[in-house]
């Protein structure tokens, strides 16, 4: 099992960038593929970006191709979201989620653990 909480949100302005962050604990944080969704009020939650074990390997959601970067850092079992040029449409509720295995995993269902979120809002 591991546990995940995220940091890093706040409120921006259109353009602007945050990082965010989420620390896992627990068992082997490189055992995990790890990946960020999001959830806007009245809506789905959406995947955003995945991110095999090693790093070397990422998928992006085509709505922030581009402008968004994930990462991770096995050494200090945390995992990153830079996220640049942000947009007012971009505003939500942020999770960072943990599937075992190695590849890279896109749906929610095949993940087993969630953070608390973290809230991105943008505005002018």
């Amino acid at each position: 099992q591991v546990q995940l909480v995220e940091s890093g949100g706040g409120l921006v302005q259109p353009g602007d960038s945050l990082r965010l962050s989420c620390v896992g604990s627990g068992r082997s944080f490189s055992n995990y593929a790890m990946g960020w969704f999001r959830q806007a009020p009245g809506k789905e939650r959406e995947f955003v970006a995945a991110i095999n074990w090693s790093g070397g390997s990422t998928y992006y959601a085509d709505s922030v191709k581009g402008r968004f970067t994930i990462s991770r850092d096995n050494a200090k079992n945390t995992l990153y979201l830079q996220m640049n040029s942000l947009k007012p449409e971009d505003t939500a509720v942020y999770f960072c989620a943990a599937s075992p295995g190695r590849g890279l995993v896109v749906r929610p269902y095949n993940y087993d653990y969630w953070g608390q979120g973290t809230q991105v809002t943008v505005s002018s």
